[in-house]
């Protein structure tokens, strides 16, 4: 952990690099010291259907929620995730000016009791 899923209307699919996105929220994540880098996985989905607002089509969303196990202070989720806001608000600048878009996030604690894991990631880390 952490896991970072990025939900997105699909009118934003040819506004928004959706990629470089990911890799955007993955490059300020693993430079906050409260998310371990090799459980850092940030993915993306497609929200096909969807109402907004009044109704019309020209408004999109992403929605960014941040699962990681419990354990961290307040204060050092708080500054995390207003520092990976602040980079999709950056990334998104662009399309903002532009576009009807709401942004949010939302940061879950996991019970490391209700949260299984297990892989190899740690071994491969350095390898190139």
């Amino acid at each position: 952990m952490p896991h970072f899923q990025i939900d997105y209307s699909a009118n934003l699919e040819d506004a928004v690099d959706i990629s470089a996105l990911c890799e955007a929220v993955r490059a300020q994540a693993v430079e906050i010291e409260a998310f371990p880098l090799a459980g850092v996985r940030v993915r993306a989905t497609r929200v096909d259907h969807y109402a907004m607002a009044d109704g019309q089509p020209k408004h999109g969303f992403i929605d960014l929620s941040i699962r990681l196990r419990e354990g961290r202070t307040s204060d050092v989720k708080i500054a995390a995730l207003q520092q990976v806001f602040g980079a999709l608000k950056t990334f998104m600048a662009p399309v903002l000016a532009t576009h009807s878009v709401a942004l949010s996030a939302e940061m879950r604690d996991i019970s490391p009791e209700f949260s299984l894991k297990f892989g190899t990631v740690r071994a491969y880390l350095g390898d190139g």
